[in-house]
């Protein structure tokens, strides 16, 4: 299979040098640009981006110039745009990119809830990938863009989706979400250190409004939002990297921690692609599991795990979930849109 080359946007932030450092050695795809803001552009990459990752930045990116992000649908020699933009920036450049011609696959969510953007995780709903041919019509684009979800919608997501066989009515869930998740600055030390903190700016109403995006049904062309509806409390805790959640699922009939455990035993992915993990589900079955520091790095950090699944009346079951939120709640869940894109010839 041929190479195909690809731009980071916003590759000096933090979700932009996971793209940068999980892409270091991708069979399918090669770093051709790099861009961040004015204050960056005309830099080399080493040292424009302030390295917070264990690992070296990429060889084969360290000494690429910065690009001004302004300027980066003219002329690019690449077919794939993943971004990592700051929302207020996002909001134009990505459309500049898509009219240009290139496939955006984005990490934020100033796009994800309008009509015509899928919104995809694709072990749940790759199927909504046809609103491109749709994206493209309305707005005469020549390229595309396609989103993922928030991080911790992910998370949440995935666990659903073999549990709405059962018929769901409801779900509340409560976050621990880690610090990694604010960004390259993220919260000072002195304010999480013997701390919650219990707010994280619109992390709630996206979790409440994606997931139903997600699971909803194609319908000519929109989606169908899912008929349930979802409460969440969302909380900044002490962890580096790896958001918990505690998820009550409410279903239309009696249900036992065992259907649960079953349907999530038995979910299985239909991908065969590089970043796509062999199992996205994992149950753990020891009763203090899932935990971020043993659990979050499962399948180079793209599966989610589960446990503690109990009942809490007949039709009611709760559990835990736990995932990487900067890998498969971030860049890499954008790296394996990508892939699914070029498996599906959209690329």
């Amino acid at each position: 299979m041929r190479r195909i080359k690809v731009g980071v946007l916003g590759a000096t932030g933090s979700v932009g040098q996971r793209f940068v450092d999980l892409l270091r050695d991708h069979p399918w795809f090669e770093i051709a640009e790099v861009y961040a803001s004015e204050r960056s552009a005309g830099k080399p990459y080493r040292e424009a981006a302030k390295w917070f990752l264990d690992r070296a930045i990429p060889e084969s990116v360290a000494e690429l110039e910065v690009k001004n992000v302004n300027a980066a649908s003219k002329n690019a020699d690449v077919e794939i745009m993943f971004s990592a933009l700051p929302g207020d920036v996002a909001r134009g450049v990505e459309k500049e990119c898509a009219s240009a011609g290139y496939a955006v696959t984005s990490n934020v969510s100033v796009h994800r809830m309008e009509e015509d953007v899928p919104l995809v995780i694709p072990e749940v709903n790759a199927d909504h990938l046809r609103l491109i041919e749709v994206q493209r019509r309305r707005r005469g684009w020549d390229g595309f863009i396609v989103t993922n979800p928030n991080c911790s919608t992910i998370m949440m997501t995935m666990t659903l989706k073999p549990l709405m066989e059962f018929g769901i009515e409801e779900v509340h869930v409560a976050t621990m979400q880690a610090v990694s998740g604010a960004g390259y600055a993220g919260v000072p030390s002195m304010a999480i250190i013997d701390n919650i903190i219990p707010f994280i700016s619109r992390e709630e109403e996206k979790m409440e409004t994606e997931t139903l995006k997600i699971l909803g049904t194609p319908e000519g062309e929109r989606i169908k939002d899912a008929e349930f509806r979802v409460t969440a409390s969302c909380h900044r805790v002490p962890v580096l990297d790896g958001h918990t959640e505690a998820i009550w699922v409410r279903f239309s009939k009696d249900i036992s921690a065992e259907d649960v455990k079953a349907a999530f035993r038995n979910f299985k992915s239909p991908l065969n692609t590089p970043f796509a993990p062999k199992t996205p589900l994992i149950l753990r079955e020891e009763q203090d599991r899932p935990q971020p520091r043993f659990d979050r790095d499962a399948e180079r950090g793209m599966a989610v795990s589960v446990g503690r699944v109990r009942e809490s009346g007949s039709r009611e079951v709760k559990y835990i979930a736990l995932g990487h939120n900067t890998v498969r709640g971030a860049a890499g869940a954008a790296i394996l849109n990508a892939e699914i894109l070029v498996k599906e010839k959209y690329i």
